[in-house]
């Protein structure tokens, strides 16, 4: 990322809020600052660049993006980015509780956060005067350990959990009156063992990225943007995404050795989208949510080391694919569709009754897709020597008791999968929709 602005303004943040305060709001550009630029090359465009960054970070200003790159990926637009984008190799997903009860120090959150998102996303430093400039005598505005990186298609996805709305019964911020009937928190599923640090949150971020420490940089960074407003509650890191979001991409595996989401929604199939991820809203409390969708969050751990003790035999047919191609055992290649009435010996279904595959088929679901979004975990060993992995699943859907709790429920009463899985966390969250110029993440919630 680079070391100071672009000579050009940068994203900013959009209208400030009442008694809120503007990413931008520090002091002039320090004695040190100054000298810095003097030092390089194109030292009046940078000078600009900073002047004019500080302009346009005050009340009345709009988020505004360079033009699009290979490696980077817009933040406006009409759904946040990070859904239907071709899933990236890297996670940082973050949830946080607010600290403070003032609805001022949201909204001035939630802009702060804007702005710092829309640079980040972009290859610049959090704040307008990056982690070597600004005044010598406070903190610098970004942490620095992504300078020198590519934007490595950082996107920042945003939610805001039920607790958000109402909090042991209690109107938070004057928001209850908008909470969406679907968001409420997650059911308890038959074999869960949830930890609650693991768990739920005001807010959450999914940062994805190419590189795990641009992701890290910018939960980092919003997480020292959010200090005295809101804290971390949990965090996971990921690699090795568990699902491709576009017929570009191909199908990845998960930690037990086989190719996961073969039937995934994919970004070129608009007409699926609009039925299976982006909320619809039937009512005044979600029409801030137009647009929008719902992330499910869930940890769930793989007792990897039973697994890896099992015949071939026995893990195709809890999975009711092949391996080796990721083929449905009632034959085809990779994307065909399962036949789950033909027969094989014994006049038993090729396909086992309690084979993951058919427990998650949408045939199986009244039809009920979702678009995943998940990654390989490993975070480290726990008391008894084993690896403390996994999967952390995400997932978008329009709707949350129509397209995954139901099939949350069939797959944790009978799908011959549990038996090596345990889910350790959950959370579910309502996705804002896009940022438009001059707005801020979630605007439309708090439009009187």
């Amino acid at each position: 990322m680079s070391v100071e602005p672009p000579s050009t303004p940068g994203p900013e943040v959009g209208p400030s809020a009442p008694g809120g305060t503007g990413a931008s709001a520090r002091p002039g550009v320090s004695r040190r600052g100054l000298l810095g630029a003097a030092g390089a090359a194109g030292v009046v465009g940078v000078g600009a660049g900073l002047v004019a960054g500080r302009q346009l970070g005050g009340p009345g200003s709009a988020v505004a993006e360079p033009a699009p790159a290979p490696d980077r990926y817009p933040f406006l637009g009409e759904h946040q980015a990070g859904i239907v984008t071709p899933a990236q190799d890297r996670l940082h997903f973050a949830a946080f509780d607010m600290v403070s009860s003032e609805r001022a120090d949201l909204i001035s959150l939630l802009q702060d956060w804007t702005a710092a998102a829309a640079r980040m996303t972009q290859g610049h430093d959090a704040g307008p005067f990056g982690a070597t400039s600004g005044p010598y005598d406070a903190p610098p505005d970004d942490t620095g350990e992504a300078l020198g990186l590519p934007p490595a298609r950082l996107t920042l996805t945003f939610g805001f959990g039920p607790t958000l709305f109402r909090l042991a019964g209690q109107d938070r911020f004057g928001l209850a009156a908008r909470q969406p009937a679907a968001l409420q928190r997650l059911p308890h599923f038959p074999g869960d063992h949830l930890d609650p640090q693991r768990s739920d949150g005001d807010l959450c971020v999914q940062a994805c990225a190419d590189d795990p420490q641009v992701a890290v940089h910018a939960i980092r960074n919003l997480a020292r943007i959010a200090m005295g407003r809101a804290s971390l509650r949990w965090s996971q890191l990921g690699f090795g995404r568990t699902s491709s979001t576009s017929t570009s991409q191909a199908t990845p595996r998960n930690l037990f050795g086989f190719k996961d989401g073969t039937m995934n929604l994919k970004a070129e199939e608009p007409d699926l989208l609009d039925t299976h991820v982006w909320v619809r809203p039937d009512g005044a409390a979600d029409r801030w949510l137009a647009g929008g969708s719902y992330l499910v969050a869930r940890r769930i751990n793989m007792t990897i080391e039973t697994w890896d003790r099992q015949p071939l035999r026995e893990q195709e047919r809890v999975i009711g694919r092949t391996k080796a191609e990721g083929a449905p055992l009632s034959g085809g290649s990779e994307f065909s569709q399962p036949d789950f009435a033909l027969q094989g010996r014994g006049a038993q279904p090729l396909v086992a009754p309690d084979a993951h595959i058919r427990l998650v088929h949408p045939d199986q679901n009244q039809g009920a897709q979702m678009l995943r979004r998940g990654y390989n975990f490993v975070d480290g060993s726990n008391g008894l020597g084993r690896m403390d992995a996994g999967l952390f699943f995400i997932a978008y859907v329009s709707d949350p008791r129509t397209h995954y709790i139901p099939m949350q429920m069939k797959i944790a009463r009978g799908d011959g999968m549990s038996e090596y899985l345990q889910h350790t966390g959950s959370g579910l969250f309502a996705v804002p929709p896009g940022v438009t110029p001059g707005g801020y993440l979630g605007q439309p919630l708090f439009a009187a």
